[in-house]
Order: C-alpha cells, then structure tokens, then sequence
C-alpha cells in the first residue's frame, strides 16, 4: 500500500487548488501495482489526490466529499427516461457503487428521450445497456444491473446496504410500494415523475409521508405521462434536480426537498414549491 501512495505522489500534478491524478497515470499505476482502478481511485482520495477527471467538481465539491462520493452506494429503480439521465449523471458525479434496476428492454418508442437507448441497443436490457455506459464513463463505479421489476417482495434485498434509493419508475402504485420499502429499510428516496412538459421532484426521509400526501387516493396505476407522454427535455430537468437532491443528502449539505414538492412548467417555465 505505501508503495502505491509513493507511486500517486509522485504521479500527481500540483496546480493551485491541489494535487490531479491523470487518467493516464491512474491505470499505469493500477496496472503496474496489479490492482483495480477502483482501488487506485479510492487510496488517491482518501490521501488527498483528485483524480483528475473530477478537477470541474472541486469548486463545488471538496476532496473530502468526493470521497464520501466515491464511499456511497445509490439505487436507481428504472433506467428509462428519468433513469437514464440519473445514472449518466450520478456516474459523471462520481457515486461509487450503483444498482441500476429495470425488467424491460429497449423499443423504438423510447428514442425520443431516453439517453442510453440507441438503434443498436434496441431490444437489449436497459439495465445491461446501462451499467455498460457506467463502465465506459467511469471504470471506478462498481455497478449492478438487476434485469427485473422491482416490488415488495424483493426490494429489501435489492437495496441491501444502499445509502439512498431514486425513483425513476412511471407508475403510481410501484411508486407507492417503493415507498414503503424505503421506510421499511430506514433509506431516503428521491422521487421524480414527467409528463410532458411538466415534471416533480421531492426527497423524502424514512419518517416522512410526502409521497404518500401527494398521490393521496389515486387509484390509476399509470400517471397522466401516459396521456401526454414526454419530449427529450423533460426527463434531463427532472432527472438532473434529482441527482442535486442525491449529491446533498449523500454529503448532508444545503437545502433539501424534504416536506415539499417542486413542481415543473416547462410550457410556462414556471416552478412552484408546496408544503405537504
């Protein structure tokens, strides 16, 4: 281990903010040390040196976050529209183990807006396709595609040690059910929903019953995005406010959505908070 540490220091550029690991210098050193880069990534951190391709992030997020980044494990339940965007961008953040859980395949239909659908990877799982492009983005994020639908029976042992759960479903009563796993199991959840130009975002801790107040007595499995359907840019808003809502409660920092909804006019460009 010192000698990787040898190794990394003497790798490490300094400029004015601290010390970058290049990508380059991160796999030669994985390499030759014969270990994961993942590990390398992990021992660079936890002795203060940003891998360089989160140097963007260090205005932002400080050395110490990006480690407790790299520390977390997130859930994502759907890895459609919403999903896809929320993996593309918890991987680009640098959240370090991900479950990427989806039963269904690609179709045509999901073209228009789902970033990881392509021609090529129609009829492939989503969630292979997804943890694919997690490994091209960034080899360090450990990933664990689940090729099924998730439901009561199996949600706790899906989220087995997961910091944070993120709903990117697209119907009420899984919604609802997904809830009560989170509840059940003491882990907050992020929820989203779209429908056409219009979205909603809430965080919501296990104690808490946002989600539950705001469906109140729906009884319609699908919500109105199967009577409007979605554009390409309203899953990349919703999604993208719900990765800032994971990166705050990952490091317990800012303002969260706890005990209130944001809702999304993108028509209008109107967004209204409510207190629930």
């Amino acid at each position: 281990m010192e000698i990787i540490r040898g190794r990394l220091e003497q790798a490490a550029a300094t400029d004015s903010k601290g010390k970058l690991l290049s990508w380059e210098d991160h796999i030669l050193i994985a390499k030759d040390s014969r270990v994961s880069v993942r590990k390398i990534e992990h021992i660079a951190l936890q002795n203060g040196i940003m891998p360089a391709k989160y140097q963007r992030n260090r205005n932002t997020i400080t050395i110490e976050e990006q480690l407790k980044l790299f520390q977390s494990k997130v859930a994502v339940v759907g890895c459609g529209g919403l999903g896809g965007y929320v993996i593309e961008e918890l991987t680009r953040l640098g959240v370090g183990t991900l479950t990427l859980i989806d039963p269904d395949i690609f179709e045509e239909h999901n073209l228009n807006r789902q970033v990881l659908s392509s021609v090529k990877d129609l009829k492939s799982y989503k969630a292979k396709v997804a943890a694919k492009r997690v490994k091209q983005i960034n080899p360090a994020v450990k990933v664990r595609p689940i090729v099924d639908y998730y439901s009561l029976v199996n949600g706790k042992e899906n989220f087995e040690d997961v910091d944070l759960v993120i709903d990117a479903l697209d119907n009420i009563s899984t919604r609802l059910d997904l809830a009560q796993t989170c509840k059940d199991i003491s882990v907050p959840l992020i929820h989203g929903a779209i429908a056409g130009w219009f979205g909603q975002v809430t965080t919501q801790y296990p104690e808490e019953h946002t989600i539950e107040k705001w469906y109140g007595r729906v009884k319609e499995k699908k919500g109105i995005e199967g009577v409007l359907g979605n554009p390409s840019f309203t899953p990349a808003v919703v999604a993208s406010i719900q990765v800032a809502e994971a990166c705050k409660v990952l490091l317990d920092k800012g303002e969260t959505l706890r005990n209130k909804v944001m809702s999304i006019n993108l028509l209008d460009m109107e967004f209204e908070l409510f207190t629930i």
